[in-house]
């Protein structure tokens, strides 16, 4: 589990968050929401250790983030997957390559086991005969996937998404959503993805947090999001087709 408590987040003068305080449950796809410029995206990084907070704190089931020792973050960081929105693969290594970088830099397993992890991992995600291809032999929704792979090699208790959909198209966003929403129920993960993408919400959003100019202004479920009355939720939601068709359906069947 994850929980923020009162964070704030200054640059010079501005002031990006504003007092958010939550919680994010392992096993759970936990979304965080919001327009650009919301602050959504400085949350991740304040959450991740990429930010200081300027105030307030995150805890890792029970473990202050603030108050950890160099040492102390760096052996958390080891416990952490991360997901980028460009798949940020190396295109001088192979896909298994790739998989096997963190596992080449963080663990003391032999090179055979390093390899047979990293295979399990690519054939989680379906991709184990691409192996020995080179990211720029295998579509956008391919090196997701890779990204995702080596992003569980260690077995991480803490998985971080940045727009993992961004720049797919629907079919394959539908993949993509399913193996990390698959991934955090088999592993119990605490995973939060960062995320602009409705049919995301609607499909797999079991903890969704709505950031509006700093501030935490709604939380809820996929279930609940749609009958919301928060008016500044409204606003950004039914400017997706989808939910206005949700909505409209609910409308007409009662």
């Amino acid at each position: 589990m994850i929980e923020i408590h009162n964070l704030h987040k200054r640059f010079d003068d501005r002031e990006v968050l504003k007092g958010i305080t939550s919680k994010f449950e392992n096993g759970k796809t936990n979304l965080i929401i919001g327009q650009s410029g919301s602050g959504k995206t400085v949350l991740l990084k304040n959450i991740v250790g990429l930010f200081t907070p300027t105030e307030g704190d995150v805890l890792y089931d029970g473990r202050s983030f603030m108050a950890m020792t160099k040492k102390e973050r760096a052996m958390l960081r080891r416990e952490m997957g991360m997901i980028f929105q460009s798949a940020a693969l190396f295109d001088s290594m192979s896909v298994l390559e790739n998989v096997m970088f963190p596992l080449d830099m963080f663990s003391d397993m032999s090179y055979k086991d390093r390899v047979r992890r990293a295979m399990f991992c690519l054939e989680r995600v379906n991709l184990g005969e691409a192996a020995a291809k080179y990211p720029g032999e295998i579509s956008g929704g391919m090196q997701k996937r890779v990204a995702i792979a080596r992003a569980i090699a260690l077995n991480p208790r803490y998985l971080f998404c940045d727009e993992p959909n961004s720049g797919l198209d629907p079919k394959t966003s539908l993949v993509i959503d399913e193996l990390i929403h698959g991934i955090t129920a088999e592993y119990g993960t605490t995973t939060i993805i960062n995320t602009h993408d409705m049919n995301s919400v609607m499909g797999i959003g079991e903890h969704i947090l709505f950031i509006y100019e700093g501030y935490a202004e709604w939380e809820g479920t996929k279930d609940e999001v749609v009958n919301s009355n928060n008016e500044k939720l409204n606003n950004f939601i039914f400017a997706s087709d989808l939910f206005r068709k949700v909505k409209d359906a609910q409308i007409g069947g009662e």
